[in-house]
């Protein structure tokens, strides 16, 4: 992380300045963020941002590789398997904690991954705040790649919105404006011009999809889709009260929801590098390892952190009775980094990648970055403690 930038930061903080960025950050929003954001943003070197390009870079080899699809078959679910998925992804995260080696020096080590998008739109927002009320430097970006607000919002615009006009293309979740990310819909909508809606406001004819705008019915063309059917999945007659968007539709899906899953954990075991933890299916591993408190055990399909175990036992390992639906992945340990007023804390920095039709290949355009004090990132270990949350990384230009 950058000393320099940091302590400049810190010097110049005040509880005040930080409620009076919250009063701004909320500004003119729909609705109040309802996650917590974090005191500070997180200033980094050109070395660490350099190692997590040069990560991301080597991921997206694997991705790239003919035969990806074949390789990641196995990923999706029968019940969630959609029709008509297309030849790549167009949003794709990493998330890489913050982490010393054997060495002592400062290294990104691969978290998770997912093909589904992630706060496009929020994270320009949240980056500006940070800038207005905090004086952050104007030779420092949060892009990647020479992008600037307008460019990026070129690309976003680009890989969205594709040949078709903004009331032809529609940002889905099941219940849009009650999601906790529901602000990066909205500031999209501002940005793009697109209708936001929910699972319910899907109306059907033959194959082709519409919805409901100021009385008139309009066709679907595009789906901006941030539905995650894992938060419909406890509903077994959820297809009896909404349209059933696993059919064969004439509709495009950005990203196809096939991709949620051909990039996740099940893409860990096949990736490898510096900054990669060694990862293997769950019925791969053999003999089981005997320094297990080096490993955690992880669910291929459960997501935001659900059913880990984090102290994994020879027991845990043998009590799971689908092993091939499991991995057991090297430990990571965060490095508390970020220095606040009272100690460190621990970082995650999310990769943030675009990937518009016609492009040979994904652009690395912005960042996502997590703060957290508790035993593992995410809103439920973070409780009563400040300097963490969500927030962004500043780089040099």
């Amino acid at each position: 992380m950058d000393p320099s930038a940091r302590a400049t930061f810190n010097r110049h903080f005040t509880t005040e300045k930080y409620e009076g960025f919250l009063t701004r950050l909320n500004d003119g929003l729909r609705n109040p963020v309802l996650f917590r954001v974090a005191e500070t943003p997180v200033f980094l070197t050109d070395d660490f941002r350099d190692k997590l390009m040069a990560a991301g870079e080597g991921i997206m080899d694997t991705i790239l590789q003919a035969g990806f699809k074949e390789l990641t078959e196995r990923s999706i679910p029968d019940k969630w398997r959609l029709p008509n998925e297309n030849a790549h992804p167009h949003f794709i995260a990493l998330d890489f904690g913050v982490c010393k080696d054997a060495d002592g020096r400062i290294v990104p080590k691969l978290i998770e991954l997912q093909g589904f998008p992630s706060l496009y739109g929020f994270q320009v927002h949240l980056g500006n705040t940070y800038r207005e009320v905090f004086n952050i430097d104007t030779n420092k970006t949060i892009y990647f790649n020479g992008l600037n607000d307008q460019s990026y919002f070129d690309l976003l615009k680009k890989t969205i919105l594709g040949p078709y006009q903004p009331d032809e293309v529609v940002l889905m979740d099941v219940n849009a404006p009650e999601q906790k990310t529901s602000v990066d819909f909205y500031i999209t909508q501002r940005y793009l011009g697109i209708p936001v809606i929910s699972l319910s406001d899907l109306q059907q004819q033959g194959d082709q999809l519409f919805y409901e705008a100021n009385g008139q019915k309009k066709r679907i063309r595009r789906m901006y889709n941030r539905l995650i059917f894992d938060e419909i999945d406890g509903d077994e007659n959820i297809f009896d009260k909404v349209v059933d968007i696993r059919q064969p539709l004439d509709v495009e899906w950005i990203t196809h929801p096939n991709w949620f899953y051909r990039i996740s954990k099940f893409t860990m075991p096949y990736l490898h590098g510096d900054y990669i933890p060694k990862t293997r299916f769950l019925h791969q591993v053999t003999p089981i390892p005997t320094d297990l408190e080096n490993y955690v055990l992880k669910p291929l399909f459960s997501f935001a952190g659900q059913g880990v175990i984090i102290d994994v036992t020879a027991d845990d390992i043998n009590n799971i009775t689908d092993p091939e639906n499991w991995i057991l992945q090297q430990k990571v340990n965060y490095e508390p980094v970020v220095q606040a007023p009272d100690g460190g804390v621990k970082a995650e920095i999310r990769l943030l990648y675009l990937w518009p039709d016609g492009d040979a290949k994904p652009t690395l355009a912005i960042n996502l970055a997590r703060l957290s004090r508790g035993k593992m990132i995410g809103v439920r270990y973070n409780q009563n403690f400040d300097w963490v949350g969500g927030t962004i990384a500043f780089m040099q230009r």
